[in-house]
């Protein structure tokens, strides 16, 4: 079990190694994590590679029984390298270039910076290689954050060209494929093909899905050479990265490279910067439960919040026992090993205002008790939170399908995560546990698969769904799923959805954006359901052949056409729900699948979060107060951000 903090003696005079690391073993922990800053001071000098400064920092940790991660330190290339090979920087969309001084301000198309990048990485595991204190290796830091993932210098547009010229081959392909007979854009060359940046109107639509996957692609090659040069030196080695949130906003695929990394781990702020307040407790349960789903495993976190971040602006400061909360969330949902950002908060440099476990004055505070008091409970939890997190449902989501909403929204209001947040609020407001996973997963084992907006829907995907139903799951598919094709273009001669309408019982007959997000009335068709309902975002029209429909549109343009259906196929359930309506009616949906699926909801009251993790010969019950005031639960009461852990035989 990993219990730890990240550590930056880089930053510190010396003389305060020895004291730290007594102060770092006392607060609970066994493992720190360091390196992932520190280029300049393994490498001051092109070539010039000295180790000694983390020898002794290592040898100290040793000394006092703690472990390391030690992060390769490839996201803050030095000065002297930008000096000297200044065409190793990125560059902004208007042409700027992002000057040194940030983090991850160099290209990942630079050949100088990949080939220095490759030296310090192979010198460094070179160096530690029968380093048993080592338990892990963590590649570079949040790649694709803060807009690194995307890049617009000439080093890209002729790397953009190489990767099209790649994947098809002959320029006529590429021109049949994207259609630029439209406005006169046939291509003669490769090399007149622009990158999508900014023109008059936009650009091809197949064009720029086609950039956002180079532009994951670039990460995943950069990320897979150092997972790569890692395994070549120490066979044996775990290697993890640390993801950012706001995963599936990014032209970065972190499925890819959960895939070629032993672990997930993830930075866990539900709170940052100028935000007034911290996410809704459901969101933060969807970003872990995100992560979770990036190998389907338990996942580290490598950076858990206990005091205010920010850069230049700062805002809410957690609560008493929030942030202890928000950790002990994570463990709930799939968390094995989890350190604390950081020990102490820095005095100098652009982060000074994210506070650490110890403020500038260096003294020992309530966010250091609580901390201690984390771990101490963490700790007695080791042997029952090993076992892989289980959940009955699943909800899948596409990189392809995120893109092309990135690329064209089509409703000025339309968020394609947050509609992803919406539906899996609806389970976690009855404590219905969400695997969130990438498409191609295997999703055979769930008894309920979530299909929200996968408007790039594959062939062989559409089988599986079907095959699924038919042996007796429930689909529950929205508006926009398999509108277009694998190269973001509509299908010529298909109802909508494509592919899906047998599964369904419908098609869609017309659609239209809408401006509010409950600006159409709906009316229940049943006895049961709402009869005064909202809905909004964007409708579909569909018009009903084998669904039975539970909502339709009152409206006396669209009333005969169905909001939401429900369908029989084979032994199981499909439901299509043609708008973003509120959450009585997500509710309605989620009763009807947990009655058919037999799946039991767990009522609790409001801001009361239930989660049970199975080990073998039990079970872990976790009771979680996001309120700020006392709740009374069963035979409980749970203090203001408190939380009970039952052993549940």
């Amino acid at each position: 079990m990993i219990a730890g903090v990240d550590y930056y003696p880089e930053q510190w005079d010396k003389s305060m190694l020895e004291k730290d690391l007594d102060r770092i073993v006392r607060l609970g922990c066994n493992t720190i994590r360091i390196g992932e800053f520190g280029w300049h001071v393994m490498e001051r000098e092109e070539g010039n590679y000295k180790f000694s400064f983390f020898d002794e920092v290592i040898t100290a940790a040793k000394q006092r029984g703690l472990k390391v991660i030690f992060g390769t330190p490839t996201a803050t290339a030095p000065a002297w390298l930008a000096k000297k090979y200044p065409d190793t920087a990125s560059k902004f969309a208007d042409g700027r270039v992002r000057t040194f001084g940030g983090r991850h301000t160099s290209c990942y198309s630079s050949e100088i910076y990949c080939d220095r990048s490759k030296k310090i990485v192979r010198k460094l595991v070179e160096h530690y290689r029968d380093e048993s204190a080592i338990i892990a290796w963590q590649i570079d830091n949040e790649l694709g954050h803060e807009g690194s993932d995307v890049c617009w210098c000439e080093k890209c547009v002729e790397g953009f060209r190489i990767w099209l010229k790649e994947k098809y081959g002959d320029i006529d392909i590429l021109n049949d494929t994207y259609g630029t007979a439209f406005w006169s854009q046939q291509y003669n060359s490769f090399d007149e093909i622009p990158a999508p940046n900014a023109t008059i109107t936009v650009h091809n639509p197949s064009l720029r899905l086609d950039w956002e996957r180079f532009c994951s692609d670039k990460i995943y090659a950069f990320a897979k050479m150092q997972v790569e040069i890692i395994k070549s030196v120490i066979p044996s080695a775990t290697v993890f990265h640390d993801f950012s949130g706001g995963g599936l906003g990014k032209s970065f695929d972190y499925s890819s490279v959960s895939d070629i990394t032993d672990k997930t781990a993830y930075n866990n702020y539900p709170v940052w910067g100028g935000q007034r307040k911290p996410l809704p407790p459901s969101e933060i349960a969807f970003a872990l439960d995100y992560i979770r789903g990036l190998k389907g495993e338990n996942f580290l976190i490598t950076e858990a919040i206990m005091g205010a971040q920010g850069h230049d602006v700062t805002g809410y400061t957690p609560r008493s026992g929030q942030a202890k909360m928000w950790s002990m969330q994570a463990v709930a949902r799939g968390c094995d090993g989890l350190m604390f950002f950081r020990y102490r908060g820095a005095v100098k440099g652009a982060e000074q205002y994210c506070y650490g476990l110890l403020d500038a004055d260096n003294r020992e505070g309530r966010k250091w008790r609580e901390a201690a008091e984390f771990f101490a409970r963490f700790k007695s939890l080791e042997g029952k939170i090993k076992s892989p997190f289980k959940a009955e449902v699943c909800m899948i989501y596409d990189f392809d399908s995120l893109a092309s909403f990135r690329i064209q929204r089509q409703s000025e209001i339309f968020d394609s995560e947050a509609e992803m947040k919406k539906l899996h609020a609806a389970f976690y407001s009855v404590n219905i546990s969400v695997d969130v996973i990438p498409w191609d997963r295997c999703f055979e084992s769930y008894k309920v698969v979530i299909v929200p907006n996968l408007i790039i829907c594959k062939d062989g995907f559409k089988e599986r769904l079907k095959t699924f139903a038919a042996a007796g799951g429930v689909v529950i598919a929205t508006f926009r799923t398999s509108v277009k094709d694998e190269n973001n273009n509509l299908v010529f001669g298909e109802k909508l959805p494509v592919g899906l309408s047998d599964l369904f019982g419908l098609t869609v007959e017309e659609s239209e954006s809408l401006w509010e997000e409950n600006g159409v009335k709906l009316k229940g068709e049943s006895s049961a359901a709402n009869k005064h309902a909202v809905a909004g975002v964007f409708r579909e029209m569909c018009k009903t052949s084998a669904a039975e429909a539970l909502y339709s549109y009152d409206d006396p343009f669209y009333s005969d056409y169905a909001a939401v259906a429900k369908n029989r196929y084979g032994k199981g359930l499909a439901f299509y729900i043609a708008c973003s309506p509120e959450k009585a009616v997500l509710d309605e949906v989620v009763s009807k699948v947990c009655a058919f699926a037999e799946i039991a909801p767990v009522y609790s009251p409001s801001g009361v979060e239930i989660v049970e993790r199975k080990f073998s010969g039990g079970c872990l019950r976790f009771i979680i107060n996001h309120n700020a005031e006392k709740v009374y639960y069963a035979n409980y009461a749970l203090e203001p951000y408190g939380y009970v852990i039952e052993n549940v035989e």
